[in-house]
């Protein structure tokens, strides 16, 4: 996923996206497990897409703080 495309969600699409990508990663770690998958790419892309939600997410937590001040 792209950051731009991250960044034009609104905070609701982001939560819900970050809920989904966190299940969808759940569900393969544990097939990994299981030894019914192979897909260490995927699991990577999850992780990295989690990662930009969540800092997309944080830079805007610190601009509504500054925005209050």
């Amino acid at each position: 996923m792209k950051p731009e495309k991250i960044r034009e969600m609104s905070d609701e699409e982001l939560m819900n996206q970050d809920k989904d990508l966190s299940d969808q990663l759940f569900r393969l770690r544990f097939q990994l497990s299981m030894g019914q998958t192979e897909s260490l790419k995927k699991i990577r892309e999850l992780r990295k897409d989690i990662a930009r939600i969540k800092t997309v997410r944080r830079e805007r937590q610190i601009q509504l703080a500054r925005e209050a001040k």
